[in-house]
């Protein structure tokens, strides 16, 4: 039996469903002893622990992980991307058990410091142990201290695609639009699924999309977001960290429905449409419960999903008309039932 079916079958879960952080946070840690002196941490992208987002979320699944593996979570912040490899030996040199990447940003300086520390555990955010730099070509895993966290957020994103359309139109418009910050696949995954939702709802939507080359600088994604904007778009989808605030903030501006990413951004107001929610925290949460454990499932991934919680919609603005909500789960319902795969790209 290997690992991952070994902590499958521990907590209790179907062996049908995949690890998830659901699974692992319900049934709690009662049935190993958790180490001695247990030490979790984790590393920030350069988006660092403020973005009500991203980064945030890791930081609490790291506090709440480490808490009921009986332990604590150290934090260290980068300010820069050469902040991450001396963090991680801040890490490694406290004694941490299991270190934290907050992101595919972090990819590489993971990588290093896993082949460098051996005897330590690894999880990253949003990133694949079967893909380079942790696999070889044929996507074989090389490290048995690292686990991957990735999420199906191209299932809620097409939900909400579909949701984006049908406010559109209701305001008289087929024109929808996203901000990205850099074009990487866990941010396109994201647009490309909500454009397809779109058309799915209603046919001829057209989804306008920019990327500002950054996760940090809200001004550039307001920028873009008002272009979106002044070209006739009604929903604004930002999904760029720390930067998208500036898109939201835009949509505020100018009276049209944000669609907020990862973490729920409905406090941010009531322009605030709904949210694709990645439950980063949950995932971090469940990689940490499960090395104190002593269950980590080193060299594989935990994926998260529509089906296991892993991803989900935000609190919902009252606006949104009864017959819309419906309509969405509905297609929630076929992605989880396997008869709608929304695009990846």
């Amino acid at each position: 039996m290997n690992k991952t079916r070994k902590l499958t079958a521990s907590i209790g879960v179907l062996a049908a469903v995949a690890v998830t952080a659901s699974a692992l946070i319900a049934t709690g840690v009662s049935s190993a002893a958790p180490r001695a002196a247990f030490l979790a941490g984790v590393v920030s992208d350069v988006g660092r622990f403020n973005d009500k987002g991203f980064n945030q979320l890791s930081l609490q699944g790291c506090k709440a992980g480490a808490k009921k593996a009986g332990g604590t979570c150290r934090a260290f912040e980068s300010r820069s991307t050469a902040d991450y490899i001396p963090n991680f030996v801040k890490l490694q040199r406290a004694g941490a058990q299991i270190s934290v990447a907050t992101g595919f940003l972090l990819a590489d300086a993971t990588a290093k410091m896993a082949r460098r520390f051996g005897s330590s555990d690894f999880t990253i955010v949003d990133y694949s142990v079967h893909a380079p730099p942790f696999a070889n070509k044929k996507g074989k895993s090389l490290f048995k201290n690292v686990v991957g966290l990735t999420f199906a957020t191209n299932e809620n994103s097409y939900m909400i695609g579909c949701l984006a359309a049908l406010m559109a139109r209701d305001d008289g418009s087929k024109v929808i639009s996203a901000t990205g910050g850099i074009s990487l696949p866990t941010v396109t995954i994201f647009i490309a699924a909500y454009a397809a939702g779109a058309k799915k709802c209603v046919p001829g939507t057209k989804t306008l999309v920019d990327y500002s080359q950054d996760f940090i600088d809200q001004a550039k994604c307001k920028e873009l977001a008002l272009n979106h904007i002044e070209r006739g778009s009604k929903v604004e989808f930002a999904v760029a960290g720390g930067c998208g605030l500036g898109a939201l903030d835009a949509a505020k501006e100018a009276k049209i429905w944000g669609v907020g990413v990862d973490k729920d951004q409905a406090f941010l107001g009531p322009h605030i449409l709904t949210s694709a929610v990645k439950r980063v925290d949950r995932a971090v949460e469940a990689a940490i419960v499960a090395e104190g454990l002593g269950l980590f499932p080193g060299g594989e991934d935990l994926n998260f999903n529509l089906k296991n919680n892993g991803v989900a919609i935000g609190k919902l603005s009252p606006k949104v008309p009864k017959s819309y909500i419906k309509r969405m789960n509905a297609l929630g319902l076929q992605i989880i039932k396997g008869k709608i795969k929304p695009p990846v790209k």
